[in-house]
């Protein structure tokens, strides 16, 4: 499984601290050597100030309470700084821990400059040290976590990249690319982020930035449209550029999709799915437990298999007139027995939009041949029209909102 770890192709668009998680994640799995996962965090940490942290890797992986001069020194040095920098700060940190005075503060900001000069003696020494100092110590933490907080800092970022502020629109493809990744920890953690990341990655400057230099994220996207039973109508788009990016990307869970929608090969799709539970299980962002829609807490797998193979089934469906439901479990790889699986399959067409009858004696699906009428075909040509017209409205007035909002 260690051939679909995606953290090689990730790590370069994240910042150092949010690598940690991964690593760690990985060292659980133990897909890789311990001692390379160590290895790989005192690297990361070398360039932080997290260097308590670095001491503690160092220990256990080389099994001694010794730890070299230049950690010793280094965390000498950093101590310092941190003091330094507080105590340049100390008066701008003052002013702002006062909620009458930051109420004094308007949108003025050479007002704001002349005001704290002539008034407290703040300039801008002590502004550029309460920067530093605060970039200092997110650079001693992690993640706090706070994904309500952290979607509202992501939508705030995505205004200003799609702002025309950027210097060059190829500065703005990277930014946007960048925050597709860092959107990886918010989506495959907030209650509502299998919507979020669907809305993201399906815009047209965020799709073009996946298939320009980001194919790995159709991972994400493809499993998000999969898990989620109401954005459905997405699937048909998304088979079309995992279809186009084939050549460039392709893991078992975009492979599955296409011998499913593209080949009509179902053993390709009941192997590819086999492969699919190993690769969520062994995925940082998809190898944990989400909330299904009864509220109660499931690993991800097993709402991808079950969405997964209500699709193989839906489709072999639309195929065949008449399916033996033997053949139909096994195609599903349901691994149960045959009661099991008429019952399984019996709840299925129940809850599903096919009209399919089920013969308990033969032990048959029929299907009946229904001819769409042309309203129907209208109806199903423009399910996405909706969607599309969201998206379009959405990309104008964004936009339009940030660039007031400069003025």
């Amino acid at each position: 499984m260690a051939d679909y770890d995606l953290t090689s192709r990730i790590a370069p668009h994240l910042d150092r601290h949010l690598v940690f998680p991964l690593l760690e994640f990985l060292q659980e799995r133990e897909l890789y050597a311990d001692d390379e996962i160590l290895k790989a965090k005192i690297q990361l940490l070398s360039q932080t100030n997290m260097v308590d942290y670095a001491m503690d890797i160092h220990k256990a992986l080389y099994h001694t309470e010794d730890v070299p001069q230049d950690m010793v020194g280094r965390r000498v040095e950093v101590v310092a700084r941190l003091k330094s920098l507080e105590e340049s700060a100390a008066p701008l940190i003052s002013f702002l821990q006062n909620a009458s005075l930051v109420q004094e503060l308007r949108p003025d900001k050479q007002y704001n400059i002349q005001m704290l000069h002539d008034r407290f003696q703040i300039g801008a020494d002590q502004i550029e040290a309460l920067y530093q100092y605060a970039k200092f110590q997110f650079e001693c933490e992690i993640l706090m976590q706070n994904w309500d907080t952290a979607l509202e800092e992501l939508n705030r970022l995505k205004e200003i990249i799609d702002s025309k502020s950027f210097a060059s629109p190829l500065n703005q493809l990277q930014n946007r690319i960048w925050l597709m990744h860092w959107s990886l920890f918010i989506f495959f953690n907030h209650e509502n982020g299998r919507n979020g990341i669907i809305d993201l990655f399906f815009q047209d400057r965020y799709l073009n930035a996946i298939q320009t230099n980001a194919h790995h994220l159709l991972r994400y996207v493809a499993t998000a449209v999969i898990v989620n039973k109401r954005r459905r109508n997405m699937l048909k788009e998304l088979v079309k550029v995992i279809q186009q990016e084939q050549h460039s990307y392709k893991d078992p869970i975009t492979e599955f999709l296409e011998c499913l929608y593209v080949n009509y090969d179902f053993d390709g799709a009941q192997m590819k799915l086999k492969e699919c539970e190993q690769v969520i299980l062994n995925d940082p962002f998809l190898g944990k437990r989400v909330e299904d829609s009864n509220f109660a807490t499931v690993p991800l797998r097993d709402e991808f298999l079950e969405n997964a193979r209500l699709f193989v089934f839906e489709t072999y469906c639309r195929i065949h007139r008449c399916i033996d439901i033997s053949v139909l479990a096994e195609k599903l790889n349901l691994n149960m027995s045959y009661d099991e699986a008429l019952l399984w399959i019996t709840n299925l067409i129940r809850n599903s939009k096919l009209e399919a009858k089920i013969d308990a004696v033969l032990g048959t699906v029929t299907m009946p041949i229904v001819h769409q009428n042309v309203h129907e075909q209208i109806i199903e040509a423009m399910k996405n029209l909706n969607m599309r017209t969201y998206l379009l409205a959405k990309n104008i007035v964004e936009p339009a909102q940030a660039a007031q909002a400069t003025r």
